[in-house]
């Protein structure tokens, strides 16, 4: 009767092999359960095949949670070129380069050769899951050397693909896609899912209600929410505060600069370009992972449409031009330069020269002329377009929104 049972049982199970239950094949998977192990045993059982079990076995069923692989990685391998045929812990124990992530995917695809159910591919590097096809047996969780890959149910709409450790500095410039473990995601979860954990955010799906919070909030904008239009679904996007980039870029590259970072130590006063704003050579555009930001004739331009706020320009901009401002029709100052105002007409014929004519114009108040600037309130700037009338150097850039973003973000409760 008992080699009845184990036959009737191995019939239910997949029959593959996978590993995923601990032991070798399904047959002494069938063989455990007959002598009393849990009848949920094989992780790749669905809620059905369980039931079908217990009736076997004449005993209760039991839940089973439907689990799907996820690999909390989102960049490149962890080590930049994996030799042809190396295995993930051949690289591991060979080291990895400097620079590069030891925490994530390295990318030779040990993990797909262990799953039996085509649900695994590896991609430029970087491992992809079919989840439709995964049924979550598990075997590439004991497969993966570096320990990444975690179940999350079916159902989840949330994600958070890292599993870096490092500091902020650290991680920024090592991925553009990791966690910087700021906490703006813990901050903002209203049923406390999400915590940071050794400097990255981890979500408790059990708490998990699929809200838009952590991802609005997310600081580096690497949450996956399949729910919402990340581009879309923001509170902050980035500006470039310069609209004449182009005399200095010009200049720069006859005197045969090719980098951001080269044009930031190379102009000076005696130049006759602007020493402060834009240089066009594109190091916000390199590590813009949304393609959001473009250099137009010498100068940076974002698309807000695009843009997520991640802020990633922000920070590889060597000369501190491309600042942080609400995603709401608003008005900008196109112009970062601290120089004197006739300094800045000699140089630039699209800068701020502080005449306060925006200033005397602005109905609502919301621009004051500091150290002869322009500087616009966001808060009280009502984007009436008055002071671009008055400006003759067109150095007020409109932060413009869709009627239909504003509607999202009321659905939504943001």
């Amino acid at each position: 009767m008992v080699d009845g049972k184990i036959q009737g049982i191995v019939k239910i199970l997949p029959g593959v092999d996978c590993g995923g239950c601990g032991y070798a094949t399904c047959q002494e998977c069938a063989q455990a359960i007959a002598d009393g192990e849990s009848i949920a045993l094989c992780p790749a059982l669905f809620q059905k095949d369980v039931d079908k079990i217990a009736e076997l076995m004449g005993v209760e069923t039991v839940a089973v949670a439907d689990n799907v692989a996820f690999v909390r990685c989102n960049g490149k391998a962890a080590k930049k070129e994996v030799p042809e045929g190396m295995k993930c812990d051949d690289v591991v124990k060979q080291g990895f380069e400097e620079g590069t992530c030891r925490y994530g995917c390295i990318g030779g695809g040990t993990c797909v050769t262990m799953c039996k159910f085509d649900a695994m591919k590896l991609e430029d590097g970087v491992v992809k899951i079919d989840k439709e096809k995964c049924n979550g047996c598990m075997a590439c969780v004991g497969a993966c050397v570096q320990k990444i890959i975690t179940m999350v149910p079916r159902e989840a709409t949330n994600f958070i693909p890292c599993a870096n450790q490092e500091d902020e500095d650290t991680t920024r410039a090592i991925c553009g896609s990791g966690c910087i473990g700021c906490g703006e995601c813990e901050k903002a979860c209203p049923q406390e899912a999400v915590k940071v954990v050794n400097n990255v955010a981890v979500i408790d799906y059990d708490k998990c209600v699929g809200c838009v919070a952590c991802t609005v909030k997310c600081e580096k904008k690497i949450i996956i929410d399949t729910l919402h239009d990340l581009t879309k679904v923001k509170d902050h996007v980035a500006f470039v505060a310069c609209n004449g980039g182009q005399r200095t870029h010009h200049k720069l590259e006859s005197m045969g600069i090719t980098t951001c970072e080269e044009a930031a130590k190379a102009r000076t006063k005696d130049l006759g370009i602007c020493t402060e704003g834009c240089c066009g050579f594109g190091s916000c555009e390199k590590v813009c992972r949304y393609d959001a930001i473009k250099v137009v004739d010498g100068c940076a331009k974002v698309d807000p449409d695009k843009c997520v706020g991640c802020l990633d320009c922000v920070h590889a901009c060597p000369n501190n031009v491309i600042q942080e401002v609400l995603y709401k029709g608003a008005k900008h100052v196109a112009c970062s330069s601290t120089l004197t105002p006739a300094a800045r007409a000699e140089v630039c014929l699209t800068g701020c020269i502080g005449c306060g004519d925006c200033e005397r114009n602005c109905p609502n108040g919301a621009i004051k002329v500091e150290r002869g600037h322009a500087v616009v309130d966001e808060d009280l700037c009502e984007n009436c377009n008055i002071c671009s009338y008055v400006c003759t150097r067109e150095v007020l850039s409109e932060q413009v929104v869709p009627e239909e973003n504003y509607l999202q973000r009321i659905a939504l409760n943001i």
